[in-house]
């Protein structure tokens, strides 16, 4: 096999892992708790995305990898970790900007996901010992993506959530 075709088993294989664990384990139990409940354990996965700083790392990434690519990928991944962690609180806090944050969460996040994959795919982008994250913790958080995206589309409103009537918008 060639390092590409290693590359894309292993993505592939990554997908179909947290498809499953997703759809066996993750969604039955999330299902039977209020949207705003449900959302919390996702969030919390993608609130630690501000270890895509490694990418600024050149100890770690191997020192060749491209510095517009570094930014982009490392900066992104701080900024959608900050909008989580900010949904977060905002779920927990019963906010009325809880499910309006998690949203511009949720779409940034995910465009961060999908450029910076693009990105390294368009320019062979090598990671060192950064390998991992494209390989198995890009594929778990786009899985959640979509779970909450599903969340967000089955509880379109505010008024749905179990929030106390005056933190409703």
């Amino acid at each position: 096999m060639t390092i590409q075709q290693i590359f894309g088993l292993q993505v592939l294989l990554s997908f179909v892992l947290f498809t499953l664990i997703a759809r066996w384990y993750v969604s039955p139990r999330l299902a039977a708790l209020p949207v705003d409940r449900a959302l919390q354990p996702l969030l919390v996965l993608h609130a630690s995305r501000h270890m895509g700083l490694v990418f600024l790392v050149p100890t770690v990434v191997g020192g060749t990898l491209p510095a517009a690519f570094a930014a982009g990928a490392g900066y992104g991944d701080l900024l959608a970790g900050l909008l989580a962690l900010a949904a977060l609180v905002a779920l927990r806090a019963r906010a009325s900007v809880a499910i309006p944050l998690t949203w511009l969460f949720n779409v940034i996040g995910l465009l961060d996901l999908v450029n910076a994959f693009y990105q390294g795919l368009t320019h062979q982008v090598q990671l060192g010992a950064a390998y991992y994250i494209p390989t198995f913790i890009v594929p778990a958080l786009v899985v959640s993506h979509v779970m909450m995206f599903r969340m967000l589309l089955g509880h379109p409103t505010p008024a749905r959530l179990d929030l106390p009537a005056s933190a409703r918008m």
